[in-house]
């Protein structure tokens, strides 16, 4: 039996560096929201204790493959013989700051924890997701975080209901390349989360993207428009909130044919959220 789950993206409503580890990691602030766009994870269960992927995924090797990886890591603490097909279809892009590949990872470490009846806390399963990537963590967490330390930090945090028009530059931007930037800025001041609303702070790696790809810019600088428009993550997607889906459909409906975009919902929690304790 095949089973299909969600892998929602994320949006970044700020996300500031506020230092530099001696390893080299950023430190980091940020607030993410999952939204309803989703890739879908199918998973079929196997009892033979080997891990497939079914269908290609271009530029992705199999054994690089986050959500193989993640099936992989979690075997060690499933019963003998535990196995899965996982098949991907994507609609979120590759290199657009969304988290599609770390929410990916998630939905099978979060699916196949109930699956495989493996039965992890939320809390160890976090920790297994770090391995996988910085981003990994949060779609565990599953709910509206406040991230600090190098996005492994999560508190939740209340935000107000928005729609989103998000906007899909046709680039990829390598999120390693961005942060090792020169002229990035490493010494934004720390927010306290007390204050925090959805307007807050700023993307401090979006003066860097603009510089080096132009496409950003002139999506950034369409919405901005209608609103404060603002870049997730590393990019290369960018994003305005309205309070309805009207305001924001609106929005998209005058979008240029040279443009790509969607509308979404703000989600405060996972859709497989109830799957671990």
């Amino acid at each position: 039996m095949s089973h299909a789950y969600p892998a929602p993206a994320k949006l970044n409503l700020f996300l500031h560096v506020i230092g530099r580890r001696a390893d080299g990691y950023h430190l980091l602030q940020s607030v993410f929201r999952l939204i309803d766009r989703a890739d879908t994870v199918h998973l079929e269960l196997r009892d033979d204790g080997r891990v497939v992927r079914e269908g290609d995924l271009p530029g992705v090797p199999e054994d690089s493959d986050l959500t193989v990886r993640a099936a992989r890591l979690l075997q060690a603490h499933a019963p003998a013989g535990a196995g899965v097909n996982i098949r991907l279809d994507k609609i979120l892009p590759l290199g657009g700051g969304l988290g599609g590949g770390s929410s990916d990872a998630a939905t099978v470490l979060l699916a196949l924890n109930h699956l495989w009846q493996v039965n992890l806390s939320r809390e160890t399963l976090q920790t297994l997701a770090l391995e996988l990537g910085a981003d990994v963590p949060v779609f565990v967490f599953g709910q509206t975080a406040f991230a600090e330390g190098v996005g492994d930090i999560l508190q939740p945090i209340a935000v107000s209901p928005a729609w989103y028009v998000v906007l899909t530059p046709p680039v990829q931007v390598p999120t390693a390349a961005i942060f090792a930037a020169p002229e990035l800025t490493r010494d934004t001041p720390a927010l306290k989360i007390a204050p925090f609303s959805a307007g807050a702070g700023r993307n401090d790696l979006q003066p860097v993207v603009v510089r080096r790809y132009p496409e950003v810019a002139r999506h950034l600088e369409w919405l901005g428009r209608f609103g404060e428009a603002r870049m997730t993550g590393s990019g290369a997607c960018v994003f305005a909130s309205f309070e309805t889906e009207d305001a924001a459909r609106d929005v998209l409906r005058q979008l240029p044919e040279t443009m790509r975009g969607f509308v979404a919902q703000g989600l405060d929690r996972h859709p497989l959220f109830g799957f671990c304790a």
